[in-house]
């Protein structure tokens, strides 16, 4: 068995546990547009992004867990967006449901792994506090630009006046 064959059969086992769809899944050996791939050679072991002919992006690893955290992070984000769009509640940032869904899937294949997201998505919130007013604040702009009475840039002000955007903070957390 190759090494690739090897990998292919590592990452639909755990693909399994998380019950993640063939199309969640990356290609092994070859390109197909919009999907992610992975490749072996005597570099190592490479997770490549080609979208409509261009690569995107390629990371590079000698260790195998990498790997299989890089190509887990990729699905287990895509499955929480999935999921967040089914279960959306309105005036809440949508990262709440996606974060923790995500930690969640991780979890299921490796606490290292769900630990590790849960760092990422800290130095996220950092600067990107959640922000559970943003679809009011964005309408309430939209509604006073539309009366034609006040610039984008005061509608703006005074949407931000009611429904005020949150400040960064070395507090903030990945769920409530």
């Amino acid at each position: 068995m190759t090494a690739l064959t090897e990998i292919e059969n590592r990452i639909r086992i755990l693909a399994s546990r998380i019950q993640a769809p063939e199309r969640a899944l990356p290609t092994f050996g070859y390109s197909e547009d919009g999907r992610p791939h992975v490749e072996i050679d005597s570099r190592g072991f490479h997770y490549v992004v080609v979208e409509r002919g261009q690569e995107q992006s390629r990371s590079t690893t000698s260790e195998q867990d990498e790997l299989l955290w890089l190509v887990f992070e990729s699905i287990t984000f895509s499955l929480a967006c999935s999921f967040e769009l089914r279960n959306r509640i309105p005036g809440r940032d949508a990262r709440r449901i996606m974060f923790s869904k995500q930690v969640e899937l991780l979890s299921q294949l490796s606490p290292e792994w769900a630990a590790r997201e849960i760092d990422n998505h800290l130095d996220i919130l950092r600067n990107h506090p959640f922000d559970d007013l943003a679809s009011e604040r964005a309408t309430l702009s939209l509604t006073l630009r539309q009366g034609g009475r006040i610039s984008a840039d005061e509608a703006w002000r005074q949407a931000c006046e009611k429904y005020p955007q949150p400040r960064p903070t070395e507090n903030s957390q990945p769920d409530d």
